[in-house]
């Protein structure tokens, strides 16, 4: 069994809980309130340091190291989600031709929903082919907010 350790970021989108063992980050999502705290390591710190710089509009690239649990196509999804350039979006009907299998749209967003790793691997950066905005854990309105503040960051610098 991996040691796991807690913290917290309070970000525009609301509070997000940081999971992550000894080496690697496993999970970032919105929670209503805080538990306890764990004691500290230096991928939490250095998560919450890319998050500040993330939402302060000074990171666009994320650098830390994930562990993603899941199938083989869960992973095949999410590491193509790592792939999309911040500030942009793809649609599911885009995502499922990159991976070879343009009838897979529905498993696509079903592995994009699978994601505990939010805004790191930004799977809100997948929309629906006509550009709405469907699907995302957080809410709607989560996803629309990430987006905007992306893109109001993408030409700056």
């Amino acid at each position: 069994m991996i040691k796991k350790y807690y913290g917290y970021y309070h970000s525009p989108i609301g509070i997000l809980e940081i999971i992550c063992s000894e080496d690697k980050l496993l999970s970032v999502m919105v929670i209503d309130k805080e538990k306890p705290r764990s004691e500290s390591n230096l991928i939490l710190e250095n998560t919450i340091i890319q998050l500040d710089e993330y939402f302060n509009g000074n990171r666009k690239e994320f650098d830390l190291k994930i562990s993603l649990e899941g199938t083989d196509f869960q992973k095949q999804i999410w590491s193509e989600l790592m792939k999309i350039p911040y500030g942009r979006t793809l649609s599911y009907k885009e995502l499922a031709i990159k991976i070879g299998n343009e009838k897979a749209v529905r498993a696509v967003g079903n592995a994009n929903g699978r994601n505990i790793i939010w805004v790191i691997v930004p799977c809100h950066r997948v929309i629906g082919t006509n550009g709405s905005l469907t699907g995302y854990a957080g809410g709607l309105g989560v996803k629309q907010w990430l987006l905007e503040h992306e893109k109001s960051f993408v030409n700056l610098k």
